[in-house]
């Protein structure tokens, strides 16, 4: 697919719509995504900014020969190493060998690691900048966001910033543009994109965010890696990436357990109950970890301001829905979020424990160390305190 964004500047990327996972089985793509590659023009010299995923690879290169002459391209930017952007370097290096590739240090590393192969890199640092004759390429190194490699490009004249994978959503349409889409659809694949990858960066992410901004730099675009194109009030992306990156929280909880015999579930529902009555303005999202998509629950989370998690004793463990979402939630490294434990069991019932212990480890306040343990299915008496104990939540969050 290619098209004009301007004079200087054409989309030659491609839309994936029918990919469903990402990062091998981790990430869930619901709404496909796109691997975005820009060719941009100057008065006398041509660069490629960033390629597709591999599988890709010989119908971007063959789509690329139609829009430009490959001999043409006097440098290629990879501004990421990772093979969703720089899966079509070896086929597109075939064709045009000793092309220079500009990169950061750190992707020198990256891309040799992945590809196996010597090619002409430049390495590049914060400030350097790639001259194409009435216009440049001003390169920022942006470590961590989301790997080490990572670096933002910024076209002068045209004012338009390459950022790679910030400020992207895996969402693929056939409106590029940000004010042609659904704006409910943009933001939840925004915000999803964000919590998933980009949270336990969130302290680069603002400092990395104010140095670009230092750099007084005026923006009229942004072209990110993956999804749509920021041109209508470009900015309003930036300045969400800022509150998302600062302990982001709505008024909301969320209830996450696994279950057995339904013990665990009816103990969940009646918790919601409990927050409610104890906090009736906040927003209670419930979900089965085994039955739900973990980074759709992720998501939620990231949004919440507790999390109240729950599994039945299984081996004087818990379940492994259970024990993959905490793995995740340590991982992901939420701020100034409270949490707390609940669960059946019938012998002997470590799992409340355990979890206080998980969510204690994944930097939670827990709102109740010992949290609320129920033997065998729950009867009336059981069902009254697990509404109790939601209340005793609902008011801790209230605060």
């Amino acid at each position: 697919m290619s098209f004009k964004i301007n004079e200087n500047v054409t989309y030659v990327g491609k839309i994936d719509w029918e990919l469903r996972k990402f990062h091998g089985e981790e990430l869930s793509t619901h709404k496909g995504t796109s691997y975005n590659s820009y060719l941009v023009r100057g008065s006398e010299k041509t660069a490629l900014i960033d390629t597709v995923w591999k599988p890709f690879a010989e119908e971007f290169v063959s789509n690329l020969k139609k829009e430009i002459d490959l001999k043409e391209i006097d440098y290629i930017v990879a501004n990421h190493g990772e093979v969703d952007h720089s899966g079509a370097l070896s086929e597109l290096l075939r064709e045009i060998p000793g092309t220079p590739v500009y990169c950061s240090k750190a992707a020198v590393k990256s891309l040799r690691g992945q590809y196996h192969q010597d090619w002409n890199f430049k390495p590049v640092k914060t400030g350097d900048k790639l001259n194409l004759g009435d216009r440049e390429l001003i390169f920022v190194e942006a470590k961590m966001l989301h790997w080490p490699d990572s670096m933002f490009c910024y076209l002068t004249e045209n004012n338009i910033l390459f950022p790679n994978d910030a400020f992207g959503q895996h969402y693929a349409s056939e409106h590029m543009y940000n004010d042609l889409v659904d704006q409910d659809e943009l933001y939840h694949e925004a915000i999803k994109y964000y919590a998933n990858i980009l949270t336990p960066f969130s302290k680069l992410v603002t400092a990395k965010i104010k140095e670009v901004v230092s750099l007084e730099l005026p923006v009229e675009m942004i072209c990110p890696s993956h999804g749509i194109i920021w041109r209508d009030d470009p900015l309003q992306i930036v300045n969400k990436y800022m509150e998302w990156a600062d302990a982001y929280q709505e008024n909301q909880v969320t209830i996450i357990y696994d279950t057995m015999w339904d013990g665990t579930r009816k103990a969940a529902e009646a918790i919601a109950k409990g927050i409610k009555h104890g906090n009736p303005e906040i927003t209670i999202k419930l979900y089965n970890a085994a039955r739900s998509d973990i980074n759709d629950i992720v998501t939620e989370s990231f949004k919440s301001r507790g999390l109240v998690v729950g599994s039945p004793t299984i081996n004087k463990g818990i379940l492994h829905s259970i024990a993959s979402f905490m793995e995740t939630a340590k991982g992901l490294n939420f701020q100034d979020k409270k949490g707390c434990a609940f669960g059946c069991y019938g012998w002997s019932g470590e799992s409340v424990k355990l979890i206080n212990t998980l969510l204690d480890e994944a930097g939670f306040e827990l709102i109740n160390e010992q949290g609320l343990r129920m033997l065998w299915n729950p009867d009336e008496e059981a069902v009254a305190a697990a509404n109790a104990y939601g209340q005793e939540i609902g008011k801790a969050l209230a605060n």
